[in-house]
């Protein structure tokens, strides 16, 4: 399963690992994503959403 956000379709980055004599080594960053219930149209469902989206409310919990 892939880890993008359900809410904001936030995924994986790629960038560069800068060392201190500035040799570049490929590397990514991973949002943090959460398998959470929440309300879809009405109907609970358990989708991926990150922890930036459940904590400023773009989204309704299910419990």
């Amino acid at each position: 399963m892939a880890k993008i956000c359900a809410v904001c379709h936030k995924s994986k980055t790629t960038g560069h690992k800068v060392s201190h004599s500035n040799i570049k080594t490929k590397r990514s960053w991973r949002p943090n994503i959460q398998k959470i219930k929440i309300m879809i149209n009405g109907t609970p469902r358990r989708v991926n959403v990150c922890t930036r989206c459940i904590k400023s409310g773009k989204i309704e919990r299910a419990i």
